[in-house]
C-alpha cells in the first residue's frame, strides 16, 4: 500500500482500532490496566514521528508570503479562538466535555493538515512552511487561551501532572529538532525519516485501540453528552470553512493558498492534547473521549473535504 492510499484509507484502520478496544474493554476487563501503560510510550513515537516530519528549519523563510502567513495565523490564533468561545457558551454545562473540546478545537493540526492539504490540492509550500509556526504559537498560546475561552472552567492540574505532559510534548520536539540539523541531514538519516513518515496511522490507530480499552465503558455510559460534541465538532467544521472562503476572498488569495487555509482551520491537533486530556485526574475522563469523538469526526470530514474543498476552491487564479 503506498502513503498515498494509507492516509486516504486511514479513518478505516482508527475505527477498526476503536470497535477493537471497545469489544476488550467489556470482555476483557483485565486488559485496561496494560492499555493505560501502553498508551504513554504510543504517544511519545506518534509525537516525535509526526514532529520529525515538521520543517524547524523553514521559520525564517515562512514569512515571505506575508498576506498569506498573516491571514493564516489570524485566522488561526485570533479568530478561531473566537469561534471555540462561541461554541463553549452553547454546551451543555459539563465542565469536562467543555475542556476537552476547547483544548482540540483551540490548536491547529500539523500532521492531518499537510496530508489533507496535499490530498486537496492545496500549496504544499506554504503548508509545509506555516507547519512549523503553528506548532510554536500553540504550544506557548494553549496555556492561556484554554481558561479565556472555557471561563475559568479548569481541571485541577498539580505540578505532578503536567510536568509528565510536558516531558512527552517538549523531549520528542527537541529530539525531532535535533535529527532534523543532524542525523536527518545523512543518506541513512533521511531513510530513518520517510519510515517515520508512515508511522502515524498505525501508531494513533493502536492508541485509539489502547484510549478505548482503557475507556470504552465510560464511552458508552456517555454517549447522549458525546452526540453534543460530534454535533459541536460539525457547527466547527462549517464555520471554519466559511472563515477560510471569506478571508480568502477578503485578501485575494489565490485558489491553491485558500485551499491551504481552509485545510489548516478545519484541522486541529488532537495529537498534541490528547497527552495532557489523558494525564487529568479521576472525573475528568470525558476531556479524553471528546478529543477522541472530535478527532473521528473531524477524519470523516476531511475525507469528505478533499472533494469539496477544491470545488470551493476553484482554480480559476485569485478568489
Amino acid at each position: 500500500m503506498t502513503r498515498d492510499r494509507l492516509e486516504r484509507h486511514q479513518l478505516w484502520f482508527y475505527v477498526a482500532g476503536f470497535c477493537l478496544g471497545l469489544g476488550w474493554a467489556f470482555l476483557a476487563p483485565g486488559a485496561r490496566g496494560i492499555a493505560e501503560i501502553l498508551v504513554w510510550p504510543l504517544l511519545t513515537v506518534l509525537l516525535f514521528a509526526t514532529f520529525a516530519q515538521t520543517p524547524f528549519a523553514l521559520i525564517p523563510s515562512a514569512f515571505k508570503d506575508v498576506r498569506f502567513m498573516t491571514t493564516a495565523l489570524l485566522a488561526n490564533f485570533v479568530l478561531v479562538p473566537v469561534l471555540v468561545w462561541l461554541l463553549v457558551q452553547l454546551l451543555p454545562s459539563v465542565p469536562a466535555m467543555q475542556w476537552g473540546l476547547a483544548l482540540v478545537l483551540l490548536v491547529p493540526c500539523t500532521d492531518w493538515f499537510l496530508t489533507f492539504t496535499h490530498l486537496g490540492g492545496g500549496d504544499m509550500p506554504r503548508a509545509v512552511s506555516l507547519t512549523p509556526v503553528n506548532l510554536l504559537l500553540q504550544l506557548l498560546l494553549l496555556p492561556i487561551y484554554l481558561p479565556l475561552v472555557t471561563e475559568g472552567v479548569m481541571p485541577p492540574l498539580s505540578f505532578s501532572t503536567l510536568t509528565p505532559v510536558v516531558l512527552l510534548l517538549v523531549v520528542p520536539l527537541i529530539l525531532a529538532a535535533i535529527c532534523e540539523r543532524t542525523v536527518f541531514t545523512l543518506p541513512a538519516g533521511q531513510r530513518i525519516q520517510s519510515g517515520l513518515a508512515w508511522m502515524p496511522v498505525p501508531v494513533l490507530a493502536l492508541l485509539i485501540l489502547c484510549v478505548a480499552t482503557a475507556n470504552g465503558v465510560t464511552w458508552v455510559a456517555s454517549i447522549d453528552v458525546l452526540w453534543t460534541v460530534v454535533v459541536a465538532s460539525l457547527a466547527f467544521a462549517v464555520l471554519a470553512l466559511t472563515l477560510s472562503l471569506v478571508l480568502a476572498r477578503s485578501v485575494r488569495l489565490p485558489a491553491a493558498h485558500g485551499r491551504t487555509l481552509a485545510f489548516t482551520l478545519l484541522t486541529r491537533n488532537s495529537f498534541v492534547v490528547l497527552p495532557l486530556a489523558l494525564a487529568l485526574p479521576a472525573g475528568w475522563e470525558l476531556a479524553s473521549l471528546t478529543v477522541v469523538t472530535q478527532s473521528f469526526v473531524e477524519l470523516s470530514l476531511l475525507i469528505l473535504g478533499v472533494r469539496l474543498v477544491p470545488r470551493v476552491f476553484p482554480i480559476h487564479g485569485a478568489i
